[in-house]
């Protein structure tokens, strides 16, 4: 099963379903209106287009609902915008929670992340260094480990089937000689990894404007390859450093 977080209008969902017609491929996003006409083209016949395998759930990330938690082979969150993207950064404990409670053992988050300046985004990190080292601060701490942080692809980009990407995408600029952020490498502080991972950029072809895409990718414990004395992480209990439960944001 994957999960789209915040997956907007849905198109993301219709092309890795159509991609993987044998996975359960589930759009999430707290904007039913956004996911509608995907939900529509979801529920066509197979000859016209039709997708079984694609379902539409209306629920903020903070609140995930209970029949999604701990069964995600992969979560994914592309692009992320206001709430979604505070907490994929740090800033929204609750938001990060949510996204982590949706992993099985052995699943995957994958991020795509694009903040710039332009978006005044009241301080919260746009280089690349700095956007890397916030996601791995905002989820390690809730059990995830971090396998890569590095900036995506062209080819990464445009696989993600989103809209934001299809807007981003006018040229890709060189990442050449850029080091990847291992699941080893310390994290001192963004500067002194800014020359390290000078990030892939994009320009938007209707404004023309350049921004960073960095990928960063974490494991959740506690599959076939992590069994030991401990047995497999719970997901259900991370989201407190005393185990308990996380709980709604309030908002």
């Amino acid at each position: 099963m994957t999960i789209d977080a915040g997956t907007g209008d849905g198109r993301s969902v219709l092309a890795a379903a159509a991609r993987e017609p044998g996975a359960l491929v589930i759009g999430l996003d707290a904007d039913a209106p956004s996911m509608a006409e995907a939900s529509r083209r979801a529920a066509r016949p197979p000859r016209k287009g039709g997708a079984a395998n694609a379902l539409f759930v209306v629920a903020a990330a903070e609140r995930i609902p209970a029949e999604l938690r701990g069964l995600a082979a992969t979560v994914t969150v592309r692009f992320p915008w206001a709430s979604l993207l505070r907490g994929c950064l740090g800033r929204e404990p609750a938001v990060a929670a949510g996204l982590a409670e949706m992993l099985a053992p052995g699943g995957e988050l994958v991020l795509l992340l694009a903040p710039a300046e332009r978006d005044r985004l009241a301080g919260l990190p746009v280089e690349p260094s700095a956007i890397a080292a916030a996601a791995r601060s905002a989820f390690e701490p809730l059990g995830l480990e971090l396998i890569e942080g590095r900036p995506a692809s062209d080819a990464e980009v445009r696989a993600s089937g989103s809209t934001w990407a299809k807007r981003l995408l006018g040229r890709n600029g060189s990442a050449a000689g850029s080091t990847p952020i291992a699941a080893s490498t310390p994290i001192a502080g963004a500067t002194a990894l800014a020359a390290a991972l000078p990030g892939a950029e994009v320009r938007s072809a209707a404004t023309g404007a350049f921004r960073r895409v960095v990928l960063v990718r974490f494991r959740c414990p506690g599959g076939r390859d992590d069994a030991g004395a401990n047995g497999p992480v719970d997901p259900r209990r991370w989201g407190r450093p005393d185990g308990g439960p996380a709980g709604p944001s309030g908002r």
